[in-house]
């Protein structure tokens, strides 16, 4: 049946994709970065809320907080950056190639791997998230807490990734507007519910920090209702309707060639977070709570990235299925460049006036002088990680994802070896705090290089 059945809801015609594959890059790519850049800006307020919330429970949650987080952000990042990020190109390389059949089916297979993931997911905290805190240094006082923490939030890790992926499927088309309002939306709903359900409300009691996790998953769950309405919708580039899909293994090998690579990357990113924070918990609860106050700014330029990034993918996948390789690269180096100097400018800002982001979590002067000198070093190094970052996310487009992973596995390399060299030698926590700063630099130089030699197309 024809994509443009005057009895029926219309879906776009493939002609509508066509200022993707031809429109001047800068403006074409800041028009769909916009929109994301919002959404996400509006994300870093709710990190802001949350950990102020976390802040006001005392040190022993702020401490809890640092080992929990880098386990969200490895659920946001895997469910939206990198299985979504090949989502996402999957579909906008059928729809550069005109086959939105294709692209509709892959929107089905999309959502199954959505669903196993997040039940993985689930499974792998509930039943291992003792074994995995007390890994990476909670004691006595804090491992409880982090437990309620992570408990509440993975009970519900499966509506998340369906959140994420259903953003991926409307990304994958351009369309970056209904995802954005929507993250917009669910943000808003975070830091109401987080801030009732955590410190209580008139007759709502305090849940402590599991009132921030219920709150965050409550506010996924409306998000993802939101986004099926839509795409269910005449409204929708690619409207779900599975009439006449079958499963195939070569379709979820299409997602999978780029987005299970791709998962390689925010694991790697994580385990860099924890064995920095294995090594800082030797510093003591205050140092172990600062440099969680510094790596969430840290954390939080990833969605900064990915807002720039993930515009790209279907700027880069489309000029990919149209066979016009040039204009893809030209995409992907001018996301990276544009990425630098905005993560770049945050990062300056954040190591000459560190106080700035401490102070609005904690008034104990012993966290917030590891959290100043932590942001005052490392913040310097921020630009050459939102260059490499934002390749990555550029690369999925190209379906050639396995450089920017192996540029992910230089900065682990360096965290790992010079963790290992700094602790022999009795390195202090301003050594440590320049160690991130040389890893970050080592992830921007190498990423580059191996996408330069990365041959794109077929």
């Amino acid at each position: 049946m024809s994509e443009r059945t005057p009895s029926r809801p219309r879906e776009l015609p493939t002609a509508a994709y066509g200022p993707l594959l031809t429109a001047p890059i800068l403006p074409t790519l800041a028009a769909l970065s916009l929109p994301n850049l919002i959404a996400l800006g509006t994300q870093s307020l709710v990190a802001i809320a949350e950990t102020s919330y976390i802040g006001i429970l005392g040190t022993e949650p702020l401490a809890a907080m640092a080992l929990v987080f880098p386990m969200i952000m490895l659920t946001q990042m895997m469910s939206s950056g990198a299985m979504g990020g090949g989502v996402s190109s999957a579909i906008s390389r059928a729809l550069g190639a005109r086959d939105v059949r294709r692209a509709r089916a892959l929107a089905l297979h999309a959502m199954i791997v959505g669903a196993l993931a997040g039940m993985l997911f689930t499974a792998v905290f509930l039943l291992w998230g003792r074994s995995i805190y007390t890994m990476l240094g909670g004691d006595a006082a804090v491992l409880p807490l982090a437990l309620e923490y992570s408990g509440a939030f993975f009970a519900g890790a499966t509506i998340v990734w369906f959140f994420n992926i259903f953003a991926s499927i409307a990304r994958g088309t351009g369309n970056m507007r209904v995802p954005s309002s929507t993250i917009i939306g669910v943000a808003m709903l975070q830091i109401v519910l987080g801030g009732v359900l955590a410190l209580g409300f008139g007759p709502i009691p305090r849940f402590g920090l599991a009132g921030v996790a219920i709150g965050q998953i409550l506010a996924f769950l409306a998000g993802t209702i939101a986004l099926l309405v839509y795409l269910r919708s005449r409204y929708s580039r690619l409207r779900l309707n599975f009439s006449g899909v079958s499963l195939s293994r070569e379709l979820f090998w299409d997602i999978l060639r780029v987005g299970a690579v791709s998962c390689l990357s925010p694991l790697q990113s994580i385990l860099t977070v924890i064995i920095l924070a294995k090594f800082v918990a030797g510093f003591g609860t205050a140092g172990l709570a600062g440099y969680g106050i510094g790596v969430r700014l840290e954390l939080l330029l990833v969605p900064i990235a990915f807002s720039i990034g993930s515009a790209s993918v279907p700027m880069v996948g489309m000029a990919i299925g149209a066979r016009d390789v040039a204009r893809a690269r030209r995409v992907a180096w001018t996301a990276a460049t544009a990425s630098a100097i905005i993560i770049g400018t945050i990062g300056c800002l954040a190591a000459n006036f560190p106080h700035v982001w401490a102070n609005l979590f904690t008034s104990d002067p012993n966290v917030e002088q590891a959290a100043h000198q932590y942001l005052g070093i490392a913040g310097y190094g921020f630009a050459a990680y939102g260059f490499g970052l934002c390749l990555y996310f550029s690369s999925q487009g190209s379906g050639r994802i396995f450089g920017p992973v192996l540029g992910g596995t230089v900065r682990l390399l360096v965290v790992l070896i010079g963790g290992i060299l700094l602790l022999r030698q009795g390195g202090d926590f301003g050594a440590f705090a320049l160690l991130v700063t040389v890893a970050m630099v080592a992830y921007g130089i190498s990423t580059g290089l191996f996408v330069w030699k990365t041959r794109w197309g077929h």
